[in-house]
């Protein structure tokens, strides 16, 4: 059975728990603390990076959340999470690299940047520019790849639903939000979503994982 090396409170690692839900794939679920679990011997062995998530699908490993979701995909075809026509399968993988290189990365600003600090303001600027390209390429499609759920949801929403955790809302984006309502009903979300308690606790991790790396430089 295919071994699911992940922690709750990773972002990452929600993206391809969300990814084996929808596909109704069976897996082991392990579970890293990230308070000294990955950077154990055997867990180095698999990802010499340390970070969350890996999978282990009989004697081949995986690592990144991107890749992971893309052999998962090629290996379960069905349920498919990614279209075949060319122009929606262009939108999905935009949509996945923005959330990952454009939204994401000014999320985590918000989290640890005070409001009046020059960060704070440009990526809060950045988010609104993310949020109104989405809500252009959404249109009047329920998902991103049109009428079903794909990749680029799963990525996209993951990361966005760290939003409601910070004080911006999605009034001022209908199609974005009414997108993410309607993630937020699909039953392998409600039981993936972070809870108040895990949110404090990833921040807590993340600031001492931040002030580790900035110490190795």
């Amino acid at each position: 059975m295919l071994k699911f090396y992940y922690n709750s409170r990773s972002p990452m690692a929600r993206r391809v728990w969300l990814g084996l839900l929808e596909k109704g794939i069976e897996f082991e679920p392990i579970l890293m603390r990230l308070n000294g679990d990955q950077m154990q011997s055997e867990y180095l062995g698999l990802n010499p990076f340390h970070h969350v998530p890996v999978i282990v699908d009989g004697d081949f490993r995986v690592i990144e959340s991107l890749a992971i979701l893309d052999y998962l995909e090629a290996k379960y075809p069905i349920p498919a999470l990614s279209p075949k026509e060319p122009q929606a399968l262009a939108t999905v993988k935009i949509v996945q690299m923005v959330s990952s290189n454009e939204l994401l990365p000014k999320l985590i600003t918000l989290l640890f940047e005070n409001e009046d600090s020059p960060k704070y303001v440009h990526a809060k600027q950045h988010i609104d520019i993310v949020l109104k390209f989405w809500s252009e390429i959404l249109g009047d499609n329920l998902y991103f790849g049109g009428d079903s759920i794909s990749l680029a949801d799963i990525i996209a929403g993951t990361d966005i639903s760290m939003l409601k955790n910070i004080d911006i809302g999605l009034s001022n984006y209908p199609r974005v939000n009414n997108w993410l309502q309607r993630l937020m009903q699909r039953e392998v979300w409600q039981k993936t979503e972070l809870t108040e308690e895990e949110l404090k606790q990833f921040k807590r991790v993340f600031m001492i994982l931040n002030r580790r790396k900035n110490r190795e430089k």
